[in-house]
């Protein structure tokens, strides 16, 4: 019996989640009408478990979602809440030079002036092949091979693997410019098929960085490994060019060279996150500054309003009813009681800041600004004071939900366990559907092709 008559015959009363699981079978009998309507009628009383299977399995895909969105927001806001907790409130970083360096203190900077030298930035490696009249001019000879890509590091003229590799699979199917890319592309490396004056190229670009230099090699394709091969000790070998070398930044902070493989750099200046934008010299200082209070609780503020609008939306959407984002909203809220009893909460409401119906923060800037004058010490403390301020409770809070063995992730690990299970058993009721499908089928082509009169025993021989 026909596989795809019989999967399109389940499709149609189940959907395609059961017929693109049936096994495969052999023969080329099509269905006629009459048949498949009889195979209809008689598998019609499943239907009722198929929709409830579903709709379990289309629950737990969208909770298991929705958590990970919850994830999401919640580490956002904590990486905020963590920026602003010790120093990282009032304190500012400032270059002596423009477009050097860009800097953002946190939590544990300490003021100073630091000697910045940048003398290269980290950067990924770029190739690119030789031009093609088309994107889908073949490469190679069409037989089966494989690409290699591997990582590694090239120091002294010398090439060692050490990031890591993968095969790809290349035949007459796969062997375009265009299928290479895609083929590499959907294996995670960034290929793509560029134009240029003279035609249609391969490009591969990959991460910043020494160690992310690539390697390729071909197998099984003399032809193709022609085309695209390179070799890192002699790149002027192959028919892929180098337009850019992978390479580390390096940074000189005071003396201390410093190597990266990006250009973010956070353990150079302690405290400050380094951003490197060109090359040369300035000086960083970075010093208490109370105009950075104002600023740093408004930003404060516009997170945690971003974070309230998503797991409202979570609430209506994705995760409602949801236990976990039931208990993350409750906690949230009770950490956030502004103007009730409490020196913390009365402060936050002296300093112009309140919550509305839906909990969202309210700022009255000009309440701020006159305790910023007055006492931009203890403005600071409300949000951040040694584990004990506003910042530090909400970071100390989210890290128990998000930690490894905490609430979202026990609960992830229930959802995604509760999917398995029921893919499984999908799994199970359509190779049994189909079983069942291409026995009537057969069964009831039989009997149509003796006219309809035959009883079981004659069909049975």
């Amino acid at each position: 019996m026909n596989t795809s008559a019989t999967s399109s015959l389940l499709a149609t009363l189940y959907g395609g989640s059961v017929a693109n699981t049936a096994g495969s079978v052999t023969g080329s009998t099509t269905l006629s009408p009459t048949v498949a309507a009889k195979v209809r009628q008689a598998l019609a009383g499943q239907q009722g478990n198929i929709d409830a299977l579903n709709a379990s399995l289309t629950a737990d895909q969208t909770r298991l979602s929705g958590l990970g969105q919850l994830q999401s927001a919640l580490s956002t806001f904590e990486a905020l809440a963590e920026s602003l907790s010790g120093a990282g409130l009032s304190t500012s970083a400032s270059a002596s030079v423009n477009g050097i360096v860009t800097a953002a203190t946190t939590s544990s900077a300490k003021a100073g002036t630091y000697k910045v030298e940048v003398g290269q930035l980290a950067q990924g490696q770029i190739l690119t092949g030789g031009a093609k009249p088309t994107a889908d001019t073949a490469l190679g000879s069409g037989t089966n091979a494989t690409i290699k890509l591997q990582w590694g590091t090239l120091a002294d003229g010398e090439f060692k693997a050490a990031g890591g590799s993968q095969s790809i699979a290349i035949d007459s199917s796969n062997n375009t410019l265009e299928g290479i890319a895609a083929a590499m592309k959907k294996a995670g490396v960034d290929a793509s098929v560029v134009k240029g004056d003279t035609g249609y190229s391969l490009q591969v670009k990959g991460k910043d960085g020494a160690a992310q230099t690539l390697s390729i090699s071909v197998t099984g394709d003399a032809a193709l490994k022609a085309a695209i091969g390179f070799d890192p000790e002699h790149p002027a070998a192959g028919a892929m060019t180098q337009v850019q070398a992978a390479q580390d930044a390096i940074v000189t902070v005071d003396g201390t060279k410093i190597t990266s493989p990006t250009n973010s750099l956070t353990d150079a200046v302690p405290g400050t996150t380094l951003t490197l934008a060109a090359k040369g010299s300035t000086t960083l200082t970075v010093a208490q500054d109370t105009s950075q209070i104002s600023k740093n609780v408004n930003t404060f503020i516009e997170g945690y309003n971003a974070l309230t609008e998503r797991l409202a939306a979570l609430q209506k959407g994705a995760l409602k009813g949801d236990t976990a984002l039931s208990s993350v909203t409750t906690q949230l809220a009770q950490v956030m009681r502004i103007g009730g009893a409490g020196s913390m909460a009365q402060g936050l409401a002296a300093a112009g800041i309140s919550q509305d119906a839906s909990g969202k923060l309210v700022l009255d800037q000009t309440k701020l600004d006159a305790a910023v004058k007055a006492d931009p010490s203890a403005l600071a403390k409300l949000f951040t004071n040694e584990g004990s301020g506003l910042a530090d409770k909400l970071d100390k809070k989210i890290d128990s939900w998000t930690a490894e063995t905490g609430l979202l992730s026990r609960t992830e690990t229930r959802v995604t366990r509760s999917l398995e299970i029921l893919t499984g058993k999908q799994d199970r009721m359509a190779q049994a559907l189909t079983t069942q499908a291409q026995a009537l089928a057969q069964l009831y082509t039989i009997q149509e092709q003796m006219g309809g009169t035959g009883t079981f025993l004659d069909m049975l021989g």
